[in-house]
């Protein structure tokens, strides 16, 4: 079988930035679908944003009290694909990652690496996958060559395609997961004003799911938060 996976990032300054203000977990997500199935979610996605009205691109900071019944609706869409549109996120605690002993004190290079544990183990056997990035600025290139290659080898039965970058104000379902991940991030990161719009959204999403946006067992399959565990361990 021939699936899609869509990449976003949140917070990728936790890595860099000495800041006290900065978030506490940089977040990487990911959007999980049948290939043969992207055309559907794509046309009602835009099929819900004709319906509010909504003409600006889909994100998480974007949640606003005038969007909120158009965000509600993309929460609603997301579940309504059940099974077959998953998202998974790995939240890493930057003030725990020793870069000068695991990534030779390079910050991009931590970044792809959790990038590769975050979609390794959700790759099954005897099945194809093509990975689509948001576009962003590498100080190395090849990073994304790198990361296609090292999936492939931890998953030798299975076929990496390749791991592509694009726009994310051209790709509605790269919108997708800023969204979902915003979210995410915002209640690891404690960044939601309670009784806010976000937190309306959010909280909308949480009773459908019966969880609160927190770590979720291994074999969550919807809506999967791994919060990675430096030492070893789920």
């Amino acid at each position: 079988m021939r699936f899609e996976i869509y990449c976003d990032e949140s917070q990728p300054d936790v890595f860099w930035s000495r800041s006290p203000k900065r978030a506490r977990f940089l977040m990487i997500g990911s959007l999980w679908l049948p290939a043969d199935l992207r055309a559907e979610v794509k046309d009602a996605i835009n099929s819900l944003k004709t319906e509010y009205g909504f003409a600006r691109e889909i994100k998480w900071h974007h949640v606003s009290s005038g969007h909120q019944e158009f965000y509600r609706g993309l929460v609603d869409l997301f579940l309504r694909f059940d099974s077959s549109l998953r998202f998974r996120c790995i939240a890493v605690e930057g003030d725990k990652v020793d870069m000068a002993r695991y990534h030779e004190s390079d910050a991009e290079l931590g970044f792809y690496k959790f990038y590769y544990h975050l979609l390794k183990n959700w790759i099954e056997d005897f099945s194809e996958y093509r990975v689509f990035c948001d576009e962003k600025t590498n100080r190395a290139g090849g990073r994304l060559r790198t990361l296609r290659r090292c999936l492939a080898c931890a998953n030798l039965s299975s076929n990496v395609e390749f791991v592509q970058a694009l726009p994310s104000h051209d790709v509605v379902l790269l919108q997708m997961v800023d969204f979902l991940l915003g979210m995410a991030s915002a209640r690891l990161n404690d960044a939601v004003q309670a009784g806010g719009a976000k937190d309306k959204v959010a909280r909308h999403l949480e009773k459908a799911l019966g969880m609160r946006l927190a770590h979720t067992p291994r074999n969550e399959r919807k809506f999967n938060i791994f919060q990675i565990r430096l030492n070893g361990g789920w």
